[in-house]
């Protein structure tokens, strides 16, 4: 059994429903999530996050993240909001050069 510390957290704190698309190895999975609401257990042993069906709009999790969509991107849980890692390519804020 794997514990929810091994598994990502997503709130929606946007002003409106998000659609998740969440990829996880061949599984493939469609959450729409409510304005203020939480998925939580996701994203076990890592996965790709795409919002609202758009391709730009990709992130890849690890697994034990904390993250919010605001705004139309995916943002860490931390005091310094920055954009999670891997995707997201329609953003400047946050991004890094890798």
């Amino acid at each position: 059994m794997t514990s929810a510390a091994s598994a990502a957290t997503i709130t929606n704190r946007s002003d409106k429903d998000v659609k998740l698309t969440i990829t996880e190895g061949s599984s493939r999975q469609d959450e729409v999530l409510p304005t203020g609401k939480v998925i939580d257990g996701v994203c076990r042993k890592g996965c790709i996050i795409r919002l609202n069906d758009n391709s730009k709009d990709e992130y890849e999790l690890q697994g034990s993240e904390s993250v919010s969509v605001e705004g139309g991107f995916l943002y860490y849980d931390s005091s310094n909001s920055e954009v999670a890692p891997t995707g997201g390519s329609a953003s400047n804020n946050g991004d890094r050069n890798n």
